[in-house]
C-alpha cells in the first residue's frame, strides 16, 4: 500500500501516530531542554517514545520541563530501565512509582539488563505498573558474555507481555552490540527468526542504533517495523530508510 505525501510522491504506508506498528523510539542521554526543544521542532511528528537513557533524567537540569514538552508534542517519554533497577536493588520501588508520578509519566520501561531479577517479580512489576501505565518491558543482558537461549528469549517474551506489556524491548544496548546483535553490530539472525516465529511482530520493539542494523529490518520486516536506541541527530534520517528514500532502501518499496 502507498500514501501520497503532501509533495506529491507515492510512499510506502506508515501507521499514523498514535501507533502500535513502526514506532520509533529515540534515545535522549541527556538532551539539554533546548537540544529537546529542536528535536521535536525537527521530527516530533515521528517520534513516537523517547528514553532517558539509563540514569540520565536524575542529573538532567530541567528534566520535568523537558518531559512535559515531549507529552505536549505527542510522544510518550519514559525513563530508562537502568534507572528502574537502581530503585529495585535498593527496595525502592515506591519511591520508583512516586517518581513517575511527580513527572506525570504514562509510560514506563520494567527490565533486568543488569540486575538479576526472577521471572515472577519482574512479571510482578510489569503487573502492577500496567494498570496506570503503558509499560515496555525489556528482555535480554547488558552483558555480552551472559547467553540467553533463543527459546529462554522467546518464553520471556511471552510470559512479560502475559502480564501486561505493551511491546517487549529486544536488547542491544545503545552501541548495538550485544543481545540481538554481536560483539560487531552484526544481526544474531538465528535469535530474530526463533523471535519472529512466536512472538506477534508487532509486540516487538528492536533495538537497532546503527544504520545496517536499521537497513536489515526494514528490508527483512518492512518500513513498519517498531526500531529503538535511535540516536536524535538519526531519526529523519530513519524515516527516510523507511521510505525508500535514501539509496539503501530505495528499490525496496
Amino acid at each position: 500500500m502507498t500514501s501520497t505525501c503532501k509533495h506529491g510522491l507515492d510512499l510506502p504506508k506508515r501507521e499514523e501516530k498514535p501507533r502500535s506498528n513502526g514506532v520509533t523510539m529515540v534515545m535522549d542521554k541527556g538532551l539539554s531542554f533546548r537540544q529537546a526543544e529542536d528535536l521535536v521542532d525537527s521530527c516530533g511528528h515521528i517520534i513516537d517514545f523517547v528514553k532517558l537513557g539509563f540514569g540520565t533524567s536524575i542529573f538532567t537540569n530541567r528534566a520535568d520541563e523537558k518531559i512535559a514538552l515531549y507529552k505536549k508534542s505527542g510522544i510518550h517519554p519514559y525513563l530508562g530501565g537502568t534507572l528502574f533497577e537502581a530503585f529495585i536493588k535498593q527496595n525502592k520501588f515506591d519511591q520508583y512509582r512516586s517518581l513517575l508520578d511527580r513527572w506525570k509519566l504514562d509510560t514506563v520501561e520494567v527490565s533486568d539488563g543488569s540486575l538479576a531479577i526472577p521471572t515472577e517479580e519482574k512479571c510482578k512489576y510489569i503487573s502492577i505498573l500496567a494498570k496506570d501505565h503503558i509499560v515496555l518491558s525489556e528482555v535480554g543482558s547488558k552483558d555480552a558474555k551472559k547467553e540467553i537461549l533463543a527459546e529462554n528469549w522467546v518464553s520471556m517474551m511471552q510470559t512479560e507481555l502475559e502480564a501486561g506489556s505493551f511491546l517487549v524491548i529486544a536488547e542491544a544496548r545503545e552501541g548495538g552490540n550485544v543481545g540481538i546483535c554481536m560483539s560487531d553490530g552484526s544481526i544474531h539472525v538465528s535469535l530474530i527468526d526463533a523471535i519472529f516465529a512466536s512472538i506477534p511482530e508487532e509486540k516487538v520493539l528492536w533495538e537497532a542504533p546503527m544504520k545496517a542494523q536499521q537497513i536489515w529490518f526494514i528490508k527483512r520486516f518492512g518500513n513498519n517495523v517498531n526500531l529503538g536506541n535511535i540516536a536524535q541527530n538519526e531519526v529523519v534520517a530513519l524515516e527516510t530508510l523507511r521510505n525508500g528514500l535514501r539509496g539503501d532502501t530505495f528499490h525496496l518499496f
